[in-house]
């Protein structure tokens, strides 16, 4: 009776120890008898005891994996380091399994030999802007190559291109000359600007002036032509007056002589009087002795 219990517990352990439970992006490669059996995926599953093993687990996730620098030559004869980084996925667990003994040295060698024969085609300026070209044509070389794996390449990228130090010296001394020349242009488009709006400034300033002193002479004749047109309204008016008061011949007399004291106050050297103004002024001068005495 104990070796029974004992044995029923034995069996209840294999059983337990036997089952597995595969988790979400998880494949088990299972083995029977050594030979490949199945793939499983998530889920509850039992193994054969002593019949059938797990001989890999393995993750379905994308994985990232950053290889070293590598030196690389270009068709230009110049040595630089290269780091690139392979974006991947198990696509086929049973070809990951027994496609390629280490997976991972694989592509790493493979990447290597492939980034060198692209970059032996380029020389160093080519390499240094053509990033996305090298970038898609190795994705789509490794991706060609590691299919047989179980493996797409979803993405490559070339994470740090590092030329010789006598190349970055001249490439920053060019950097340095390109960044001088851009700031000379710069400086020289700043003064021609200020140049141009300093002379758009005077010159609207000129036509200021000048629309400035227009308008004062107009102001002026204005004025000027206002007072005349005063004067000849007051002649006018005071000549209607005149008619209207209907003078006598004295009184035309005396107003030809007041004008005639005002052409007397210019610089005319001589004047002829009438004699009827004459007769009036020796009249007018009778008159003043009579009011004296």
């Amino acid at each position: 009776m104990p070796y029974l219990i004992a044995l029923i517990v034995i069996v209840f352990i294999l059983l337990i120890s036997n089952i597995k439970i595969v988790p979400q992006a998880k494949a088990y490669v299972v083995e029977r008898l050594g030979a490949y059996q199945a793939t499983w995926h998530v889920g509850l599953h039992v193994k054969i005891p002593l019949i059938e093993r797990v001989a890999k687990v393995m993750s379905l996730k994308e994985q990232v994996v950053d290889f070293p620098p590598q030196p690389v030559i270009t068709k230009d004869n110049v040595t630089m380091q290269i780091d690139t980084v392979i974006y991947f996925q198990i696509t086929d667990p049973k070809l990951y399994a027994y496609g390629v003994e280490n997976p991972m040295m694989a592509i790493e060698n493979l990447t290597a030999t492939t980034l060198r024969n692209i970059i032996g085609d380029l020389e160093l300026d080519e390499t240094l802007t053509s990033r996305d070209i090298i970038n898609a044509k190795m994705r789509t070389i490794l991706d060609e190559a590691t299919d047989p794996w179980g493996i797409k390449i979803n993405r490559v990228e070339l994470k740090n291109i590092i030329p010789p130090r006598e190349i970055q010296d001249a490439m920053e001394k060019q950097m340095k000359a390109e960044r001088e020349r851009r700031e000379a242009i710069l400086k020289a488009e700043g003064e021609k600007k200020s140049a141009i709006l300093v002379a758009e400034g005077e010159k609207e300033a000129m036509i200021l002036r000048a629309e400035a002193k227009k308008m004062a002479q107009i102001k002026e004749a204005e004025g000027e032509a206002e007072a005349i047109l005063k004067v000849q309204e007051a002649i006018a008016q005071g000549i209607k007056l005149l008619n209207e008061a209907n003078p006598n011949q004295n009184v035309i007399a005396l107003k030809s002589l007041e004008s005639l004291e005002k052409v007397a106050d210019g610089k005319s050297t001589k004047i002829i009087i009438p004699s009827e103004i004459q007769n009036l002024a020796s009249l007018a001068a009778s008159l003043k002795e009579m009011v004296k005495e």
